[in-house]
């Protein structure tokens, strides 16, 4: 018995020993993986110094480089290390947009003696507008260099073409105003991004050309957005096989399309918006299954849209705003767009005929978040396929010809934004005016709706003008709490303008013109602060000008021609500073013109005082408003002469001359 509780414990022994040593193999072999991969080795001196000279040229106000100062340079921030050598391979400074730690200063050359760096990130900092130095392009191994909104400036130096390994350059944002023929070199780009630069004329065509020949295909994504370059898109465009984004937009591209851009067969995004390109869209458009985004907008293009754009499976993204499109753009069109989310047609105002022509009962067979279909004949019935649209929070349907009732499903509908201007709409508005809870935008404007304003609404921007709206405004209006513009000028809404506007106190513009309100401007809206414009102009309202206007700080426009106002109060106006247009023409004031407009109002555009009774002459304080526009001082009865120092008011485009009085020159 007791031999074989000997044996046991033996076993016991052994198996504890073997557990023991596996522990340690174990313990030793992660700490040499994580002194791996925490660049263990240690960082190398001659590269540590290299670091510190650098830092030193550097400005730091934010102290970001703090960590800056130990032994192991590899636990920098920013700072990377290969793995067993503890070569320095990767700076990454890059500005957080979250807090502003920027950095200055010059870049030290002593950064060459990295002989391993192919990775260098400096964007978003600001170097003051100094030049790339040159000496950034003898780095043999730097695959990534980000210079992006860093604030350099000049020239991109042709230096930069000798870095022959590069496969990711990105200057955008940098306000460089050539490049180079550097692109011979960079044979192994897969991303290029010089946009939002100050890169003009035609050197974007020689860019391409140059690149189509050198890159052995590797392009992936080229975006030269935001300069001034110009020139018809060559041939070679189409050499690019493997490119899956193409960003040109905001240029003077002219000419059609190349045919050749059909070959782009892996293209998945193609920006052209803001360019003068002509002629249509070319017919092999339907070959480049792989595009999600198209933006061909705000160009001179014209044609039919091709029904091949339909076999574009994979495209989210379509939009052909302000070109002169022609003919019909049918459900064949999208018959296989099953992933369309946004589709904008906004045209020119009919320019040439166009017409989106669907059946009533069509099912579309995508399922859209945006919908803009402007200025041109979509149907005389409210097209009824957008109740199938459940995802929608965008619907622009704006001068495109309809001529039906507003049915109650359109109040249903879960979205933010709402324009169905400058159509026929017609029947009565529900009493609640309501979407989502985050709608934003509702644009029923110069349709022929009729009956009462609604009691309330739960939009920001609000805009019912020009409809034929009766009845006083209801009286609480003011519980529409979040309404920050209120546009219902030319409608035939009468009785007296309601205090309870004071509620809404994120209210920015209210423009009541061209109505039939009478009485007088409530005197207590003391709460509405973020008034930047009113307009109460064209309708019967009487009495003086509301001492709370003048308490506004932000008030920019006020417009109260054409009414039955007196003086009263309105010598309160001089604490409205900032005024950019005043207009109290058409009324019933009897003063002289007050001297204060000249002195208290620096920035008045427009001062328009026609039709009162005012006398007297022009106070030559009326000189000092050196940024006049627009200046009528007609039919009243003024009586002295004119200051000559009127003719010195350069920005003066207008001036009505008063009656009796010619302009002095």
């Amino acid at each position: 018995m007791a031999s074989k509780k000997t044996t046991l414990l033996l076993h016991i022994l052994f198996f504890l020993s073997m557990l023991s040593e596996i522990l340690i193999t174990k313990a030793n072999t992660t700490n040499s993986t994580n002194a791996d991969l925490n660049q263990g080795w240690g960082c190398i001196e001659g590269e540590r110094k290299a670091l510190l000279q650098f830092k030193h040229g550097l400005i730091d106000p934010y102290s970001q480089l703090s960590s800056w100062f130990s032994v192991e340079c590899c636990k920098w921030t920013g700072v990377d290390c290969k793995n067993k050598t503890g070569n320095v391979v990767k700076i990454d400074l890059r500005n957080g947009c979250d807090f502003p730690r920027l950095l200055g200063g010059e870049i030290s050359d002593s950064l060459l003696d990295l002989k391993h760096l192919n990775y260098l990130d400096l964007s978003f900092n600001d170097f003051k507008g100094i030049q790339i130095p040159d000496f950034l392009g003898s780095f043999e191994r730097l695959r990534y260099l980000n210079l992006s909104y860093a604030s350099f400036g000049g020239m991109i130096p042709p230096h930069l073409g000798n870095l022959s390994h590069l496969c990711y350059l990105d200057l955008h944002g940098g306000g460089y105003y050539n490049s180079p023929a550097m692109q011979a070199f960079l044979r192994n780009l897969v991303t290029l991004d010089l946009s939002d630069n100050n890169i003009i004329g035609s050197e974007g065509i020689g860019l391409v050309n140059g690149l189509s020949i050198c890159c052995n295909n590797s392009l992936e994504e080229l975006h030269l957005g935001y300069n001034g370059l110009g020139g018809q898109l060559p041939d070679s465009l189409g050499s690019f096989n493997n490119l899956r984004s193409l960003d040109l937009r905001y240029n003077s591209f002219d000419g059609p399309l190349p045919n050749s851009i059909q070959h782009l067969t892996n293209l998945e995004s193609l920006y052209l918006t803001r360019n003068s390109i002509t002629g249509p869209i070319p017919m092999g458009i339907g070959n480049m299954l792989r595009m999600r985004r198209l933006d061909l907008s705000f160009n001179l293009m014209n044609g039919t849209i091709p029904k091949s754009i339909g076999q574009l499976r994979e495209l989210t993204e379509l939009i052909l705003d302000a070109n002169s499109w022609e003919g019909v753009v049918s459900k064949i069109h999208f018959n296989n767009l099953t992933k369309l989310e946004f589709l904008s047609l906004h045209l020119l105002p009919k320019k040439q005929p166009f017409r989106f022509h669907v059946r009533p009962e069509w099912i579309p067979p995508f399922s859209l978040k945006y919908i803009d279909i402007s200025n041109c004949d979509v149907s005389p019935m409210l097209p009824s396929w957008l109740r199938t649209q459940k995802r929608l929070w965008n619907i622009i349907l704006k001068n495109v010809g309809i001529s039906d009732t507003i049915l109650e499903w359109l109040w249903k509908l879960d979205i933010d934004w709402l324009d169905l201007s400058k159509n026929q709409l017609y029947g009565k508005l529900p009493n609640s005016l309501s979407f989502s809870s985050t709608a934003y935008f509702g644009d029923l404007s110069f349709n022929r709706l009729v009956g009462r304003l609604p009691c309330s609404f739960n939009v920001t921007l609000l805009f019912l003008g020009n409809n034929l709206l009766s009845s006083p405004i209801p009286s609480n209006i003011g519980d529409s709490s979040s309404l920050e513009v209120l546009h219902v000028s030319g409608n035939l809404l009468n009785g007296s303008i309601p205090a309870s506007i004071d509620k809404i106190k994120y209210l920015s513009v209210i423009d009541l013109s061209n109505n039939q309100l009478s009485g007088p401007i409530p005197k207590k809206w003391n709460n509405l602060n973020q008034l930047y414009a009113i307009d109460l102009s064209k309708n019967k309202l009487s009495g003086g000008i509301s001492s709370w206007m003048c308490s506004i700080s932000f008030l920019s426009h006020l417009i109260l021609g054409e009414n039955n106002l007196t003086r009263e109060h309105s010598s309160c106006l001089q604490n409205c500073t900032e005024l950019h247009s005043l207009d109290l023409r058409n009324n019933r004031f009897s003063s002289e013109i007050p001297e204060w407009i000249g002195e208290r109002m620096p920035s008045l555009l427009q001062l328009r005082l026609r039709g009162n009774m005012l006398i007297g002459g022009i106070p030559v304080q009326l000189c000092h408003l050196s940024h006049l526009h627009i200046l009528d001082l007609a039919i009243n009865n003024l009586s002295e002469p004119i200051p000559q120092c009127l003719g010195d008011l350069i920005a003066l485009t207008s001036v009505v001359r008063p009656k009796k009085f010619q302009f002095m020159e």
